[in-house]
């Protein structure tokens, strides 16, 4: 790895999940072609992708995130869906509502860095954990959306959002924590 690679960073904003939330999650996984299922460590919800980006800029990103204040919320995780046809699907994920304060972080952090010059993703934002990406010959997973379209996962209170450094390893992206910041706590 040479400096100029040694100075970027591949970051995104994101939702930690709770172990036990996590735990039933990873019960979903199962025999599927082509389906290369997420660890319990990769297990997350992304607010941002932001790309590879250089350390100067990452400083700029995390001092201007600080100023980001939004109450926290809660959140439920529930039922499935697939990205692509569900007889050959992308990505398998589990949803989260109620999408508005999810949608509403994810707005607040995107002005923050577009106002430092950093290009998002253009196209609309849809809150997802993802459970499964799809490589190669498939399987269908209607079977999977059909077991679990009413399931509800769990619930969780997200009081923080994380920025997440990903890196590439033998078993898939690692993400490591970068920086956490608090929402605001309501007085109730």
């Amino acid at each position: 790895m040479n400096d100029a690679e040694h100075n970027k960073h591949r970051v995104f904003f994101g939702l930690e999940l709770p172990a036990e939330l996590k735990a039933r999650l990873l019960q979903v996984r199962t025999d599927v072609m082509g389906a290369q299922w997420q660890s319990a460590q990769q297990l997350h919800l992304t607010s941002l992708f932001l790309g590879v980006i250089e350390e100067e800029l990452l400083l700029a990103v995390r001092e201007a995130a600080r100023d980001i204040a939004l109450a926290a919320f809660k959140l439920n995780v529930t039922g499935l869906g697939c990205f692509g046809e569900p007889h050959a699907p992308k990505i398998l994920w589990a949803g989260v509502e109620p999408e508005a304060p999810v949608t509403s972080l994810h707005g607040a952090i995107k002005e923050c860095v577009e106002n430092l010059g950093i290009k998002t993703e253009r196209r609309s934002y849809r809150p997802h954990l993802t459970l499964a990406r799809f490589k190669g010959q498939r399987d269908s997973v209607e079977h999977l959306l059909a077991e679990y379209r009413e399931t509800v996962f769990g619930s969780f209170a997200v009081d923080e959002f994380v920025l997440f450094e990903s890196q590439q390893g033998p078993a898939g992206s690692v993400y490591k924590v970068l920086e956490r910041y608090p929402l605001v706590r309501s007085a109730v």
